[in-house]
This record gives C-alpha cells, sequence and structure tokens, in this order.
C-alpha cells in the first residue's frame, strides 16, 4: 500500500513540474494594431505566447475570471509595469517592446506565466 502512495505522489510530483516549467503553449502571432484579449482563467493566461512585431505599443486586455489571489495582478517585470486584474473586468495593459526578444508576464507569485514574443 505504501508503494502506491509513493507513485502517486511521484506523479503528481511530474505533472506539477512539467505543468509550471516544461510545457510550451502554441503561440499566437498578432499585428499588434488591435487589443489583444488573454484570458486569466484556471491557473493560466490564454493565449500564454503572444508573437507581436518589436517597436510598437501593444495592447493586452485582461480579462480575469479566475477569483484565486495568484490572479489579481499581472506583472511585466522587464517593463517594469504591473496592473491589478478585478474579477469580471477588462483590464488594457500597454506595453512597447522597443527590441526583438521574449518578454515574461507573471502573477505577482509567478505562478500564472506567459511570454510576449517581439520579432522585428
Amino acid at each position: 500500500m505504501d508503494w502506491l502512495i509513493n507513485i502517486g505522489g511521484l506523479i503528481g510530483i511530474v505533472l506539477i513540474v512539467w505543468w509550471f516549467w516544461i510545457a510550451k503553449p502554441k503561440s499566437r502571432k498578432e499585428s499588434g494594431t488591435q487589443p489583444i484579449d488573454v484570458l486569466v482563467s484556471d491557473g493560466v493566461y490564454t493565449p500564454a505566447r503572444i508573437e507581436v512585431p518589436a517597436g510598437r505599443p501593444i495592447v493586452l486586455r485582461f480579462l480575469r475570471e479566475d477569483p484565486s489571489p495568484c490572479a489579481e495582478k499581472v506583472v511585466f517585470d522587464d517593463f517594469e509595469i504591473s496592473a491589478d486584474l478585478t474579477v469580471g473586468e477588462k483590464t488594457d495593459v500597454i506595453v512597447v517592446p522597443r527590441e526583438a526578444g521574449e518578454y515574461e508576464f507573471t502573477c505577482q507569485m509567478k505562478m500564472y506565466r506567459g511570454v510576449l514574443i517581439a520579432r522585428n
């Protein structure tokens, strides 16, 4: 019986590691001319990988459906931007990725994760 509990625990650990650090969601390419809707629900940002052109202001429109305290903020460390997200409301966040690169956005506890990919 103890071995069954240990195997269950190991499977749980593997799933957590895969979910938070290994899994890569599909990218969504955007022109950057319209606001980009990002859903905050069930512990994830959807889409979590967004490709945009570098050098243009980008409006990300976050809709928070998740009442978890972890979803209260979105943080863009590279741009020194954070925004409060209210449940059921849309919140616009404007970022300007001046150079090509990958810019991570997270919740304040870094459990929700997304990446803005700026391309030339």
